[in-house]
Formats: structure tokens, sequence, C-alpha cells
């Protein structure tokens, strides 16, 4: 997975009207454009525009990438499409939305009980089309049906593609007009001949996860400026809608686990390194970005004190135009003694106006009749974490705490006081020094085990280096400090891929606390690679790195092999006794049963009595795939997957020389299975040794719960058990992974024996 990114793009080579909105996905990077035949002139899109997407391919293992175009309206194109489209949208969350059983039943009945006569309806960011089929569907059961019409908004051209097959594959090509635009750039008297009466919505448009209007957050995938131009320009007054309201509900909880996910400078004060990443006055220098932060707070709910009831936070009405900001100041009473970690933050769907059909994104303590866990794990919306800043607010049961909340078009915040404390904030830092890292990096670098294992093969690696050119190939600020910390006669070039001036910035401001000089470390700027013109004509004697680069925390593991990538390249600069750290990494694996995960991604068949089966290679599905096909490795939080257990050892697949240039590797392992269950999948991670002597190898296997690890589902679910086992259930399989080189990829098969 790479870097979610949101740009405008600027191309004036190109004679094209354009619209300047970038999408990132898992994979690529997509703009669309329209193109007119007479470029000079601004006109509204007609039915002889030709649709193109820009796909912004990106290469993991060097950063670069290379655009290739989509075209909607060509014949060629559309075989072009249709051949790389194979698991195109794979790492997105469409398929795990369209096997959530209880969202589709909700939407339908509330559709079903909204849409009682003829009318317009609009479906803003339709998708595969499922709702503007349902509505089409409610129509035609009413007298006079044919004077209603459907109107789909969909912005994303390969979602475009799949609705019309999708459309087509269930006889309702005729039933709904298609337009791939944003809503914002629908026109009356233009593309539709009237305001809608009827408003349908799930999602607007794709990212890296599937940007639903409702996203976890609710607002930050622009609920509220999509409503507002809604009501402003397309539809009628006092329109029907569904869903009908959105509330959010919040929480406050005590969490040593959130705690360590964002408080950095109380965290790395048990370390034994001497670094100071979040120096004493600098406490924002290094931090997480402040919003809420999606997860899976099921996964973690034995970690979690409630410090209060559920608290009502902001309720917002799809039926009329709502305001781009808004606040809320409540009072909440704390329910047990503790220290308030963080926000804990949900949201409630009521689809029809009545008030008898919802939809929840509560956690499973939630106990309240329209909240209640639907039983149903899924990935597409979680909870959200707001974390408060520091130690978090010491609080007493019965005590009252003072919780402030403002939205604006695209994001919520907290405040949050006490009569003991002031109001707690976010800080900000003036200029460019500071770094926004993910949760996960924070609690990493807060880790005293992880920078225990660092500082121990840092040592080892200076022991036989006096003055040491020492490159740190990644995105390491913590390494660059560290080896100058620990070497006071080694130069340090840091390459900084993914930071460059903000790493250059960044070191500035702490390099004094750290007891380092700021010339010490040249962060190396020039966009080519390393040269010895660069090094002044000496070798480098160290090669290190975590690694990590930023931006790429959702990747999968093996993808951080761009370290690999980066050592061959540097080559020529290398000495010959050049020590690389880590310097070898192992492909580590494990059988695992993950019914939760499995459903999730599973091939579709009829949702709600509509045919989906002809999206299913192009969303990655894992599960009842017809042979010869496989669904692709996909990176998650194997933790936060629900339901899940082991049911082989851990087994090692193959072992990469990171000491040598990179190239393609093989292996081979038979799995014997240890425990009986259903097998649904292999999870795979890297365990990056550091030293030579295999004395320090870090692992970001399922039981670290700061990494992600690759899953590969598998076509059926295989009932499993050991040797030995009377139940005549498989008891080893053979595993087989081949790297390459060229793409990064791995290539994972199995063999059942």
């Amino acid at each position: 997975m790479i870097p979610l990114l949101s740009k405008t793009l600027t191309i004036p080579s190109l004679p094209l009207r354009c619209s300047t909105r970038l999408t990132l996905t898992p994979h690529s990077l997509f703009t669309r454009f329209t193109s007119t035949p007479t470029p000079t002139q601004t006109r509204p899109m007609s039915s002889d525009s030709i649709q193109r997407v820009f796909q912004l391919k990106l290469d993991p293992l060097t950063g670069n990438s290379e655009w290739v175009i989509i075209e909607d309206g060509n014949k060629e194109e559309e075989e072009t499409f249709k051949s790389s489209s194979n698991a195109l949208l794979a790492t997105t969350s469409y398929l795990d939305m369209l096997n959530d059983d209880t969202r589709n039943r909700a939407f339908r009945e509330a559709i079903d009980k909204t849409i009682t006569k003829p009318c317009h309806v609009l479906d803003i960011g339709a998708g595969t089309g499922l709702l503007s089929m349902m509505a089409a569907r409610a129509m035609g059961t009413c007298d006079d049906s044919k004077k209603g019409m459907v109107t789909a908004c969909e912005s994303y051209l390969p979602m475009v593609k799949l609705m019309r097959k999708v459309l087509n594959l269930n006889g309702m090509g005729k039933n709904v007009k298609i337009f791939n635009k944003r809503s914002d750039e629908l026109q009356v008297g233009v593309d539709i001949p009237s305001r809608a009466d009827v408003l349908v919505t799930a999602k607007l448009f794709v990212i890296s996860k599937v940007s639903e209007i409702l996203d976890s957050e609710l607002l930050g995938e622009g609920l509220i400026p999509t409503l507002q131009h809604a009501h402003d320009m397309l539809l009628v007054d006092n329109p029907l809608t569904v869903p009908y309201r959105a509330t959010t509900y919040g929480q406050l909880v005590e969490s040593t686990f959130l705690w360590k996910l964002h408080d950095l400078s109380n965290n790395e004060e048990e370390a034994s390194d001497g670094i100071h990443l979040v120096p004493a006055g600098l406490d924002t220098i290094l931090r997480v970005q402040a919003k809420q932060h999606p997860m899976h707070c099921d996964a973690i709910s034995k970690e979690i004190n409630l410090l209060s009831e559920p608290f009502k936070i902001f309720e917002f009405d799809f039926w009329k135009r709502p305001d781009s900001q808004g606040d809320s100041k409540l009072l909440i009473k704390a329910t047990n003694d503790g220290r308030i970690h963080a926000v804990v933050s949900w949201w409630i769907l009521q689809l029809d106006s009545e008030g008898t059909i919802f939809y929840s994104t509560a956690p499973r303590w939630i106990t309240s009749p329209i909240a209640t866990y639907t039983g149903n794990w899924c990935d597409h919306w979680k909870q959200c974490v707001w974390f408060i800043p520091g130690e978090g607010i010491p609080i007493s049961k019965g005590e009252e705490v003072h919780l402030h909340a403002v939205h604006s078009d695209t994001s919520v915040s907290y405040n949050l006081a006490t009569q003991a404390t002031e109001i707690r904030e976010c800080d900000s830092i003036a200029g460019d020094s500071h770094l926004t890292l993910c949760p996960e990096r924070i609690a990493i670098y807060g880790d005293r085990k992880w920078r225990s294992c660092m500082l121990t093969a840092l040592k080892n690696l200076l022991q036989a280096r006096v003055h040491p050119l020492c490159v740190v190939a990644d995105n390491s600020v913590f390494l660059s400090l560290l080896v100058s910390h620990l070497s006071k006669t080694s130069n340090v070039i840091a390459l900084f891929p993914g930071l460059r001036e903000r790493g250059v910035q960044y070191l500035k401001a702490v390099a004094d606390a750290n007891g380092i000089t700021a010339d010490r470390i040249e962060v190396f700027q020039k966009k080519k690679y390393l040269t010895l013109n660069d090094t002044k004509q000496k070798k480098v004697d160290l090669l290190i790195g975590e690694p990590y680069y930023y931006g790429n925390d959702g990747m999968l593991p093996w993808q951080n092999f761009r370290f690999w990538k980066e050592r061959t390249m540097l080559d020529s600069v290398l000495a010959e006794d050049v020590l690389v750290m880590p310097c070898k990494a192992t492909l580590k694996a494990c059988a695992m049963s993950l019914p939760d995960l499995w459903k999730s991604h599973r091939c579709l068949s009829k949702i709600e009595d509509f045919d989906h089966s002809i999206v299913n290679n192009t969303l990655g599905a894992c599960g009842d795939l017809p042979a010869p096909l496989e669904g692709p490795l996909l990176p998650f939080f194997i933790w936060q997957c629900g339901e899940t257990k082991e049911l082989s050892e851990t087994f090692t697949i193959m072992e990469f020389d990171l000491s040598k240039s990179i190239g393609p590797c093989y292996g081979k392992a038979q799995v014997e299975f240890t425990e009986q269950g259903m097998c649904h999948g292999f999870v795979l991670w890297i365990d990056w040794v550091m030293d030579a002597k295999n004395s320090v190898v870090l692992t970001t296997g399922p039981d670290e719960r700061y990494w992600k690890q690759g899953v590969k589902l598998l076509s059926q679910p295989v009932a499993v058990g050991g040797r030995g086992s009377s139940t005549g259930n498989c008891c080893s399989t053979l595993l087989e992974a081949s790297f390459d080189p060229s793409s990064g990829e791995l290539a994972v098969k199995h063999v059942w024996s």
C-alpha cells in the first residue's frame, strides 16, 4: 500500500479541460478529466466527451512512478482496462462493504419504505450501482413507474466501468442514468432535467480504502460539502433521503495501549540510548496528526477502562442543508477512576424518517437498543480514536469533565478539561520543523525493547569501524541521531527519500538537545543516487536502515525491500567490507483460522437479489474463487481482524541476503498443522536480522501490533488437524513463494497433501 495523498495536478501540455482532484489508491494514483473536441472552449460535458483517468503506478522498491491512461468510450482502451484490472481495487474496502449483509439489508428496507411512488432519485457516489438498482426496483412496483428516473453519480472511472457491467448484468442498463462526475459537477438543465426528489447515498469516491461519504469519522470524506451542494443545486425543497440522519457518539476511555500510540515524549524517557526524539520544550515536534484515527476498538476492549457513559456529540440530518461549522459543549460525569487517554467515537445511521431502521458502528460493549453490535465483523467502518495530548487527564469517579467538540466541513476535534486541569488541546509549532507520523510509528519509537535492539545492533556494527562513513538509506531520523551519538568520529549521510527538507529542519531543531552539532548529519537532497563525488571520494563503511519509509506504513511487509533496492543502487559507493544493517530478512508465515476476514472478502454473488459476480476479479475477491484464480496478498493488522486462531507453528519460507545486490528468490516450506480448525489462509511477515551473528532479530509478526502482516486467503476454507488426528482432516500442506525484484511482488502458492 502507498501513502494517501490528495493534491492538484496541472498538465499544461495536454489540450484538455481537466478536473484536478487526484485520488490515490493503494497501488495507483488517479485523476479524472474530460477531453472535448474543441479544447480551447469550455463547455459542459456532452455525449461526445471522452472520459479519461490518469493512473499513476508506483514502484514500491524505488518510489518511481509512471502514468497510464484509462479511457472510457474507446474499445481498445476498454480491452486494455479489462486485461489490467485484475484486483485493481483489491486493497480498497469495496468488497468488504458489499459483503456487509446488515448494511445492505438496512439500505434496501429503507429505500423500499421511502420510495412509494414514481420520482427522481439521485444516488451520489453510486459505486457498483447497488442503491440505484434498489431505487429503480422500488419504483418498478409503483403505478405508472415510467415517470420515475434514477440518476447515478460516480466520479471514479474504474468503478463506473464496473457499474455499467453490473447494471447490464441485472437488466437495469436502461433504468439508471450514469454520470462519471463528482456530484458538484452535475448541473440541472444540462445533465439532469430537474431537481431530484430523493437522495440516496453510501459513498463518494475511492481512496486507499472505500472513501465513503460515511467514513469512520463520518465527516472525513466530504459529507457536509456534498450535502450542501446537493441541497443548493440538485434537490427539491424538503427532499426524501436515505439515510435520514446520522448521529455521532463518544466515550471517555483509559488505555495504556492507546497512550503509547501518541505520547512519544513520555514513553521514550524509559529508553537507555540517550536519544531524545522529542526534546523537552518541543513536545509536538514529532507527533501524530491531530485527527480521529480509525481502529477496531473491540480488539482492545479488555485493555480499556471505560470512564464515562456514552454521550451524543453531533447530529446531522441528510434531509436538510447542514452547517459548515458546529460545536457541542458537554458536561460528562466520570463513572470510574482513571486517566483519560482518548475519546472513542462512533456513529449511528437512522435510515428512515420514522426511526425504525438503524445501522451502527458502535463497539460491542455498547448495549443501547439502536446501537447494539450487529454481529458481523467488517473492515470498512471502524470506531475512531481521538488522543488526549500528553499523559492524559486524571479523573475520579463522579468528577465532571468539560468536553468541547468542534466540527468543520471535514473533521471533528475535541478539547477536554476538568476543574483541576486546563483545556487540553493539540499544540502547534511554528515553522516546518515538526514531523507527523502514524500512531504505530510513534509507538515503535517509544518502545523500549525496539530501541534497545537498535542500540545493541548499531553498537556491534560500530566496533569494527574507527572513522566510518555511514549512510542512512531510509527515513529513520532515529538511526541518524543514534549513530551520530554513539560515534563522535563518524560522518553521517541521511538519504531521507520521503522527508528531504522536512528531515533537515527536524534534525536542526533537535540536534542540540541530543548533543550533536547540526553539521554532523548531512541530508542528501539530490534526486539522483549518491555518487563518490557526493562522498568526497570516500567509500561507505556502514549502510543502515530500520527499514522505514515515510508514508508507506500500510504496505505489505516485503515492500520495505526498498532498502535492499537502495543498497543495490548504491553498490558503486560501498566499500568492499561494507556492513549492512539489517543484513538479512526472513520471510515467516503461519497458517491461521480467519473466519471474519475471509467472510468479508469472499466472492460476491447476489446482493439483495442483484447479481454482483462480475465484479469479483477487479475487487480482488479471495473466497469462493473458481480454479485456477487466486486472491491477492493483502496487508492487515491481524490483531484487528476479528476472530483469529493459529493452526501451525511459525515457519520460515525463505531468506534474503541484504548484504548482496537484490535478486530473485524462491523458497518453500512443508507446513504441519498443530491445531484442529478451519484454515482460511496464511499470514506472512518479515523478520529483520540486524547483525551477522543473528543476535538481534526484529519480528513484525501477528503478535507485534505496530506492524501490518500480509494475508493470503484461500479460495475455500480447509478443515485441518494435527497428525494422528482421527478426524481425517488435512494435516499438512506445501507452501511456495517467489520474489520478483523487478516489481517487488511476492507470489505465494500452496499444494494440499
